[in-house]
């Protein structure tokens, strides 16, 4: 399967793609990825979601165009450049909350509700403050993670950074999980327990 054989792709994503190259936001999401969120997102009526790493919004067109109306999304990026821009096309849709802040800082002080899915694509709730990030998602809800295959932009030795991450997630025991080599590598997990 190739990139043109994606169907129904958000109607915002191709006008994102062209504001990233306009900006030379050079991490932006894979468009398997995006499939796979907003497939996963639509199996979850009145769904509670987070995105951490909310980038330039392409990730979050997929978990947008995967929500029903009743559903909720909280994105969470520290980049204010880039949190304006998301805001730009999505700061009107009411189910959808995106804020400027460290992610660290926010995972941290967040004391609302469980979340249904947990879209991890920074370093807080990746690589730091993951208890807590996992400790936030309901019974049932899934935890995706990617680039878990070696990237251009991985700074040396980040890989050991990986290889501890999915050595702590194959120990817990409340969480079942599928590493796939696909797209950038993704770990797909969901709480059992």
């Amino acid at each position: 399967m190739n990139d043109s054989d994606i169907q129904d792709i958000p109607v915002k994503h191709d006008e994102i793609v062209r504001k990233s190259d306009e900006i030379g936001f050079t991490m932006p999401s894979d468009l398997y990825i995006g499939t796979l969120l907003k497939t996963l997102i639509s199996s979850k009526l009145g769904g509670h979601f987070l995105e951490l790493g909310t980038g330039i919004g392409l990730s979050l067109s997929w978990m947008i165009d995967g929500m029903d109306l009743n559903s909720s999304l909280i994105t969470v990026d520290n980049d204010p450049e880039l949190i304006e821009i998301a805001k730009q096309y999505f700061g009107q849709d009411k189910r959808v909350e995106i804020v400027c802040e460290d992610g660290s800082n926010w995972i941290n002080n967040y004391q609302g509700g469980k979340f249904d899915l947990v879209f991890a694509d920074a370093w807080p709730g990746k690589y730091s403050e993951i208890d807590k990030i996992l400790d936030t998602i309901a019974i049932g809800g899934f935890y995706i993670i990617d680039d878990m295959t070696a990237q251009p932009n991985w700074p040396e030795g980040h890989d050991e950074n990986v290889v501890k991450l999915v050595a702590y997630l194959e120990e817990r025991v409340d969480f079942n999980i599928t590493k796939m080599d696909w797209s950038t590598g993704l770990i797909l997990a969901v709480k059992v327990k």
